[in-house]
């Protein structure tokens, strides 16, 4: 799993300001708020900060031996400048299962970078992911599908 503080991309200048966005309103709200009051606020510091996002955007997942059935839909919490996956959490810590969510959201996407970030803890948390090499295995995880009533 490709996470990395050390490596630089073309995106670093975006991701640098979001998780500035963040920092401050970790710094405002600190730990403890539920995931929907950071998500809000997020949006909030990104629309301020003139950056230009999606708020949890449907993006299909198919399955099916020619990846033609459509099983659901990953919802990630915003998709910033049609180029980074960023995925917010409230939680005391974060865990592999988070990272391997943002991974499923950038098989999907087709985003290069993915930026995951925690609210929760008493510093913030965040974590720089890239896709892996082998991105067709990663492309449905149904621990994070959200499937509507109508596609049951």
């Amino acid at each position: 799993m490709a996470t990395g503080r050390g490596v630089q991309t073309p995106h670093d200048s975006l991701t640098y300001k979001v998780i500035g966005c963040a920092m401050a309103i970790h710094r405002h709200l600190g730990p403890g708020q539920r995931e929907d009051t950071y998500q809000r606020a997020l949006e909030a510091r990104l629309t301020e900060s003139d950056i230009s996002y999606e708020a949890q955007k449907l993006l299909e997942v198919h399955d099916g031996s020619q990846g033609n059935v459509l099983v659901g839909y990953y919802v990630p919490d915003f998709i910033v400048d049609e180029q980074v996956v960023v995925e917010i959490k409230a939680l005391s810590g974060l865990e592999s299962s988070h990272m391997a969510q943002v991974i499923g959201y950038l098989a999907v996407s087709g985003c290069p970078l993915g930026l995951l970030i925690n609210f929760g803890a008493r510093s913030l948390q965040w974590r720089r992911i890239f896709p892996p090499k082998n991105v067709a295995e990663h492309k449905v995880n149904r621990q994070w599908l959200f499937v509507p009533d109508w596609l049951k």
